[in-house]
């Protein structure tokens, strides 16, 4: 284990650097993941960090030192002092642990025939990610994000999706008119409006591709005109709309409704 306690340490510096910019994580091909639930959700996947970054108040905690312990986790483990670390945690109350890891490559086609989940302009991390852990758990393996979506391997979105990442297929940069013209399946968008149709009134056991639009405007005009169908969620209570995240949660479960029920003998 090695110890840094200066912020003029260069691998302290280009771990800094590495932990606030989207554009040097890209260019190095690395994540930075925050806590130890993420970095277990990295072994599971079959992946092995590249560095595991400890706080002097982390490896006193019970599951980091197990965890440190327990074998050849990483060939490469530094320990900050919490001064220092706090300088590279995404969040205010930090974890105590890091993990620098090689970004998963991105599958190299879409599946033009199974689910899929399209995110059109989604900016909010927590959104992104909650709606990948959804995604996940929902059995919806496949993810396409616009490119004014969130950086998908952001810190934040990793920490949001809370290792549903390492369980999707996940392609960046998408332009969604052009997979939902070609799609096989069923297209649908949730939007308001009266040409939209009641959620509960689909027949959701073919596959599907569901497109959920940003935080304001909701789905963009070109891509509104590429789905099948436009959909709406009863909201019996008055509200205008649901988080973006919530609507997703919604209608990826009301899919697993369907393809789970009984069928009724007479």
């Amino acid at each position: 284990m090695k110890y840094i306690v200066s912020r003029e340490n260069p691998r302290f510096k280009a771990l800094k650097k590495l932990c606030q910019s989207g554009r040097e994580r890209r260019k190095a091909r690395q994540i930075v993941l925050d806590g130890m639930h993420l970095v277990e959700s990295l072994l599971a996947s079959g992946r092995s960090p590249l560095e595991i970054v400890i706080s002097d108040a982390g490896k006193a905690r019970s599951e980091i030192a197990r965890f440190l312990e327990t074998g050849e986790k990483c060939s490469s483990v530094i320990c900050l002092s919490d001064a220092l670390f706090a300088e590279l945690a995404p969040v205010e109350t930090p974890s105590g642990i890091l993990a620098i890891a090689s970004m998963p490559d991105e599958a190299m086609r879409v599946d033009l025939a199974g689910d899929a989940v399209l995110l059109d302009g989604v900016q909010d991390p927590g959104n992104v990610g909650s709606i990948l852990r959804s995604a996940a758990a929902a059995g919806f393996r496949q993810v396409l994000l616009s490119e004014d979506c969130a950086q998908v391997w952001s810190p934040k979105v990793l920490r949001a999706g809370m290792g549903a990442h390492f369980l999707l297929n996940l392609h960046e940069s998408v332009r969604l008119p052009e997979f939902l013209n070609e799609y096989r399946g069923l297209s649908m968008a949730t939007a308001l409006g009266a040409d939209s149709t009641g959620l509960y009134e689909q027949r959701l056991q073919g596959a599907v591709a569901w497109v959920f639009g940003s935080e304001g405007a909701g789905v963009c005009p070109d891509v509104m005109a590429s789905v099948a169908r436009r959909v709406r969620i009863p909201m019996p209570g008055g509200c205008e709309s649901l988080n973006v995240a919530a609507a997703a949660a919604v209608c990826l479960f009301e899919t697993v409704r369907q393809r789970n029920l009984a069928p009724v003998s007479c």
